[in-house]
């Protein structure tokens, strides 16, 4: 299967080395290219790309972010990898279910991981399949991470994303919602609140609060304590073989 790519944005110097790219790696043909994302939206009604690599800030266009809603809008549907300077803007970026953000100057291997995300999707492979399991995070530099559960020690909601506490002691920040991660974590996993899902095999003392409630503390660095809803104290229980 070959994608066909429409490549957006408002440099030439930046399109050409993007093709340049792009025609080193096998399974993608550059079928058009855009200096606005008007003329992005004119191209894409007109013909059926897989993938649109789109720059996220053009002057005094419409933008990446508003460009890729309204792609997600056409038959079809492309899907779109972000291409740009910024590296505070991938949150926003995944609100619009984009399927990576690459920094400028673009690596190769990087650009080659998102064509391999695209094809996969393209294929018919559902984009948290395609993920393998793995949880997609922003890292400090705008790149994307993929979170392996087993780091994973608990996550919580912040707004219509959560932040992943991690083994290592560090914290990232997830597009997705506590919902969506609920639904895309294995068996191992529970919510214990409305805005927290906790590792089971992190949870290292269930501790007594005043009114007979709960509380966690986990096998982290930090010895967190979380709350556990009244309700979900029996599930808890019974899920780490407890009476």
């Amino acid at each position: 299967m070959t994608l066909l790519a429409l490549i957006v944005d408002d440099e030439a110097p930046a399109r050409s080395e993007l093709r340049h790219l792009l025609g080193g790696i096998d399974g993608v043909e550059v079928a058009g290219e855009a200096a606005s994302s008007r003329e992005a939206l004119t191209l894409a009604e007109r013909m059926a790309y897989d993938v649109v690599f789109l720059d996220i800030s053009m002057p005094g266009d419409a933008g990446g972010i508003e460009a890729a809603r309204r792609l997600a809008a056409l038959p079809g549907r492309p899907s779109v990898v972000f291409v740009t300077a910024h590296d505070d803007r991938a949150l926003q970026a995944f609100a619009v279910e984009a399927v990576d953000y690459l920094l400028k100057p673009v690596r190769e291997d990087r650009l080659v991981t998102a064509v391999r995300r695209v094809a996969a999707i393209r294929a018919g492979t559902a984009p948290d399949a395609a993920l393998d399991g793995r949880i997609p995070a922003l890292g400090d530099h705008g790149e994307t991470l993929l979170i392996d559960p087993a780091d994973l020690v608990y996550a919580e909601a912040d707004g219509d994303r959560s932040r992943l506490t991690l083994a290592s002691g560090g914290m990232v920040v997830s597009p997705r919602s506590l919902r969506a991660l609920e639904d895309l974590l294995p068996a191992g996993f529970m919510r214990i609140h409305r805005s927290q899902i906790v590792s089971l095999s992190r949870v290292a003392a269930i501790e007594p609060l005043p009114g007979g409630r709960v509380q966690v503390r986990l096998a982290d660095q930090a010895g967190t304590t979380l709350a556990v809803a009244r309700r979900q104290t029996r599930a808890l229980r019974a899920s780490l073989g407890l009476r």
